[in-house]
């Protein structure tokens, strides 16, 4: 029988925070509206536009695209496995 003392340390908060950094990413819509708080120095995007992100496990845009295949292709070329968030 094993006990609680017999368990693995957990992880940091700090080590949680950059599981599967450079390994796994995540595509999703953003509203162009929204585009400044994800990527603060982005040139202005009119209103009402549709753009997808390419976005690293520990949230950071990597890519934005108006296409969602050229955002998927994105992570495909930087050898980073997607994964679905729900």
């Amino acid at each position: 029988m094993r006990h609680a003392t017999d368990r693995p340390p957990p992880l940091t908060p700090e080590v949680f925070a950059h599981l599967g950094e450079g390994q796994v990413a995540y595509v999703r819509e953003v509203k162009s509206e929204d585009l400044g708080h994800l990527v603060p120095d982005a040139p202005a995007v009119p209103p009402g536009v549709r753009l997808w992100a390419l976005v690293g496990a520990t949230g950071t845009p990597i890519l934005i695209s108006d296409d969602r295949d050229t955002a998927i292709a994105g992570a495909e070329e930087n050898d980073l496995v997607m994964v679905a968030l729900h």
